[in-house]
């Protein structure tokens, strides 16, 4: 049960996580100015692992698990590595803030997911504002599908990849400890992408070609992992101490601290038609945010109402 004096503290790793989050962008922007996307993806993988094993073993958590806990991990991995080559690959000639907004479609396809494949229970609020999500996402795309062409598809295969990546987590937090998640993902994802580059190699594939960094690359290849590491175990103890419906409005600020970042290192800043759809996605992740608290509040009150044996009020319509 969540202790609700601890919430501060909570917020305030999930605003650390949203100022470190971009930097993980901003490394690996660096960093696939010289070497192959692939490479960036397995060096954020080898680095947060190197980094979590001491973490792991301090905290005296068990390193085995279930056999489904291990098919989880690995479906878990699959996705992250989908997610963060996507992702890379925009990085590489687009600008953080527009990738970036495309990429915040997530909840909404986890929406689309959760009713089309899930069977869930989603309302045809929710789903409007879905719909309304992703044409503020059209905003975004269609200014960089002009400069920059099929690139700027990437950032959706990343929101989809993303999607997944949180169903996942969901399913195998009931098996693992954070912690140790993050650690298993980080070598699972190493022990994925090595062979993979090989056989890039081998095929003569550019973004998965095998290459040693050279001179500053290596601290760019460094920064992605240690940025990396930081963020999401930011992330993972705000969870611990704070509701996901507190935390999950706060997450739209790394929209801003990667605008920020962008401008700053790159010289990027969004267009008009950038921030009209940022501002579109922003607001109906909101409302989803909202819909959604409000369809919880409706479940434990329907819940309580049974446990006291009072009569089951009428099922409220779905937000």
């Amino acid at each position: 049960m969540i202790e609700y004096d601890r919430i501060l503290p909570g917020v305030v790793l999930m605003i650390a996580f949203c100022v470190c989050a971009p930097l993980i962008d901003v490394a690996s922007k660096l960093a696939a100015q010289g070497v192959p996307v692939g490479v960036v993806t397995l060096a954020r993988y080898m680095v947060q692992g190197l980094l979590m094993a001491p973490i792991v073993w301090i905290m005296g958590l068990g390193w085995r698990m279930s056999a489904r806990a291990f098919r989880l991990s690995l479906a878990r991995t699959a996705v992250s590595i989908g997610a963060t080559y996507s992702f890379i690959s925009a990085l590489k000639v687009m600008p953080i803030a527009d990738a970036l907004a495309i990429a915040f479609v997530e909840p909404f396809i986890i929406l689309l997911i959760g009713r089309l494949v899930l069977a869930e229970q989603v309302g045809p609020r929710r789903l409007g504002a879905s719909v309304v999500g992703f044409v503020g996402a059209l905003f975004v795309i269609q200014p960089s599908f002009a400069v920059f062409g099929a690139v700027a598809l990437w950032p959706l295969a990343t929101a989809f990849f993303f999607a997944l990546y949180i169903l996942t987590t969901r399913a195998l937090s009931r098996h693992m400890h954070p912690v140790t998640m993050q650690f298993h993902t980080a070598l699972f994802g190493a022990v994925i992408c090595l062979p993979a580059l090989l056989l890039g190699t081998a095929m003569a594939e550019p973004t998965l070609t095998l290459i040693a960094p050279e001179g500053i690359f290596w601290l760019w290849l460094f920064c992605v992992g240690l940025a990396a590491t930081i963020s999401h175990m930011a992330i993972t103890y705000a969870l611990k101490f704070a509701p996901s419906s507190t935390l999950a409005p706060l997450h739209y600020l790394e929209i801003v601290t990667a605008t920020l970042f962008g401008y700053l290192v790159f010289h990027d800043f969004p267009n008009a038609l950038t921030w009209i759809g940022i501002a579109i996605i922003v607001a109906s992740g909101l409302y989803i945010i909202h819909r959604e608290r409000l369809a919880a509040h409706q479940a434990r009150t329907a819940r309580a109402v049974r446990t006291d044996g009072a009569a089951t009020p009428a099922s409220a319509p779905p937000a």
